[in-house]
């Protein structure tokens, strides 16, 4: 449809004129992983805006969804059989559009669930 072709050539246009957009969801992703990982949590290999989060158990996955969302973040969780069992996931997506501030807010709620989990 003509709207959809329009829609699809202006993001390519704002995809190549505003470069600090990758530039900020780049800096965004370093920050996220060297945080996650400072928290001691397993992250899996990804360059990418998605940035899953490995728990293990769809029980465990659904309780960190839920405690995110209990604080005002959505984050799905990912089980089977969307993915093998034994390796269910939070989907975490970061975009340029996310701030700072709200980077660290994640960082913080997952930092504090993670510590209320029995060792």
């Amino acid at each position: 449809p003509p709207a959809v072709a329009e829609a699809t050539r202006a993001s390519l246009r704002i995809a190549a004129s505003e470069e600090w957009r990758r530039e900020r969801l780049q800096g965004l992703i370093t920050r996220y992983r060297h945080g996650v990982q400072k928290i001691g949590l397993e992250l899996m290999d990804s360059a990418t805006p998605i940035q899953p989060i490995l728990l293990g158990s769809s029980e465990r996955a659904n309780r960190w969804s839920e405690a995110l969302q209990r604080e005002g973040i959505l984050v799905g969780a990912i089980r089977p059989p969307t993915v093998p069992e034994g390796s269910a996931r939070l989907r975490i997506t970061l975009s340029s559009a996310h701030t700072a501030a709200q980077l660290e807010a994640l960082l913080t709620v997952l930092a504090e669930i993670a510590a209320e989990e029995p060792a």
